[in-house]
């Protein structure tokens, strides 16, 4: 399954403890080895800021919760998402099926 993970900088309080986080993340991210099951297909930072976008490839949900948990300085937002052509597949098929029913036939009621 892929995943789009956005990651934003929690807040903090003083100058000096937002700069020290930001010592502190670029530390764990020297020191951390990636999981074998996650592919970063994109791994980009927004310009300016602590804070940005991945395109991951896993099975293992478990693995992006760590991931999530190693960076508990970042908040995360993890969304699964398909390719364009996968969607368009499935919502061929959802189509299909929909289209199939009588007209007049209640929502999710075959007639027939």
């Amino acid at each position: 399954m892929k995943y789009v993970v956005t990651w934003r900088e929690r807040p903090t309080g003083s100058a000096a403890e937002y700069e020290a986080t930001q010592k502190r993340i670029l530390s764990v991210f020297a020191a951390w080895e990636m999981p074998a099951s996650l592919t970063f297909h994109q791994f980009l930072v927004r310009v300016g800021e602590f804070g940005g976008y991945a395109v991951i490839e896993t099975d293992s949900a478990e693995d992006l919760q760590y991931l999530c948990t190693v960076y508990a300085a970042f908040a995360f937002t993890v969304e699964p998402v398909l390719d364009v052509m996968d969607a368009v597949t499935a919502e061929n098929r959802g189509i299909e099926w929909r289209d199939s029913l009588a007209t007049g036939a209640p929502d999710g009621v075959r007639s027939g």
